[in-house]
């Protein structure tokens, strides 16, 4: 059942100060950073062009989309989704909706041919999310760690 829509506020976050703020939201994504280490894998992604829109509702951050453009031999030019967080006391009251429809503009209106993404196997939920939003699986991922465990 969808839960009416909350008032939200778009705002792309460039400041530490911000940053700082929307940790608590994004550990729900990412819970291996710590609030240090994710401001500076955010600033240091900048200088490849990561960009992080995120809603505000009584100023409070409720959601966050991290993403880039690119071209690639198989895609083209592209925008690829890093990384999308709803809070969860938010889901279902268009934060997530409003997030993707923005940087889907964003995409259309820098001539971006696909729009794409990878979600982790167990996260059904946010795949019915996704496939309700238009994206369709096309895909497996693959990975080998190199360092680390």
């Amino acid at each position: 059942m969808t839960e009416q829509p909350i008032p939200i506020e778009l705002r792309d976050v460039s400041d530490e100060a911000d940053l700082r703020r929307c940790y608590r939201l994004v550990r729900e994504l990412r819970p291996h950073l710590d609030e240090d280490g994710f401001v500076e894998r955010v600033t240091a992604q900048r200088a490849d062009g990561f960009h992080l829109l995120v809603a505000w509702s009584e100023d409070r951050p409720v959601g966050a989309v991290g993403y880039r453009y690119g071209a690639k031999l198989a895609w083209g030019e592209h925008c690829y989704v890093d990384d999308l967080i709803v809070d969860p006391t938010r889901r279902s009251r268009g934060v997530g909706h409003a997030l993707l429809a923005e940087v889907r503009r964003r995409a259309i209106e820098r001539n971006c041919e696909e729009l794409h993404l990878d979600s982790r196997r167990e996260r059904s939920d946010a795949h019915r999310f996704y496939e309700r939003e238009g994206l369709a699986p096309s895909s497996l991922h693959f990975r080998q760690r190199l360092r680390g465990t």
